[in-house]
């Protein structure tokens, strides 16, 4: 019952976004978002550059942002490096693009300033790479664990169910984009992302609430896969 109310209130509000971008093209372009990156490898790159050729304002973080001078000034105008507390002060929504070792780490450093936006959840767990919290993944499933350690944040999984590869040679594609599933609690959140991975150049997929994250995480039969949407939300057994 609470997954048929999440996903009857994220239709609502896809709908409600669509009739107001409608609106807004009518009167001139809609507001760009301003898009914190944390992390600048290759998701993060991949998608900023991508929301940037958009007319979002990205910005792209690492511990050392002056390393990333060369990588910003290749993505154009529209994109800037700074630390991980800058992006989060800067972004109206947050990509989180780091190994997910890291999660616990950025729960420590960075839980208060994220309260409340919308945060993007892209990470996946591997055993060789992120030890206990792999563990932790394998117990409770991703999407329980990514609430935990992003706890305050309206998240929404999503750019996590293909490699970063897929992402770059398929943003824009003709004959039928390339579906990307989302997954969260928050209706106005779904919406806003599903802008977002409309910007980048796929179609979104509102799965339903963040629990069900879990059927399209890293190692499910819908990993990494290049789907139109109707195919990949046959898969997912979700009507568009």
């Amino acid at each position: 019952m609470h997954s048929d109310r999440v996903s009857r209130r994220a239709v609502l509000a896809l709908a409600a976004s669509a009739a107001l971008m409608s609106g807004a093209q009518a009167q001139g372009a809609p507001e760009p978002a301003r898009i914190g990156i944390i992390g600048a490898g290759n998701i993060g790159s991949t998608l900023g550059g991508l929301w940037a050729k958009a007319g979002h304002p990205v910005m792209l973080s690492s511990r050392h942002p002056e390393e990333l001078k060369g990588l910003v000034e290749g993505l154009g105008p529209k994109a800037s490096a700074g630390t991980p507390a800058e992006a989060i002060a800067f972004g109206d929504v947050i990509l989180v693009a780091v190994p997910y070792k890291a999660y616990p780490q950025l729960a420590q450093d960075y839980a208060g300033a994220w309260k409340g936006k919308v945060v993007i959840d892209a990470g996946n767990a591997t055993q060789a790479r992120d030890g206990e919290v792999y563990g932790e993944v394998q117990t409770s499933g991703i999407a329980a664990v990514s609430a935990k350690y992003l706890a305050g944040a309206r998240v929404v999984r999503g750019f996590n169910a293909a490699n970063y590869k897929l992402f770059a040679k398929n943003a824009h594609r003709e004959g039928g984009r390339m579906a990307i599933p989302i997954a969260g609690d928050d209706a106005q959140a779904l919406a806003a992302v599903s802008k977002l991975v409309s910007d980048a150049g796929f179609d979104p997929i509102a799965v339903g609430p963040l629990a069900k994250a879990d059927s399209f995480a890293m190692g499910s039969p819908t990993f990494n896969l290049e789907l139109t949407a109707p195919e990949l939300g046959a898969r997912l057994g979700v009507s568009r």
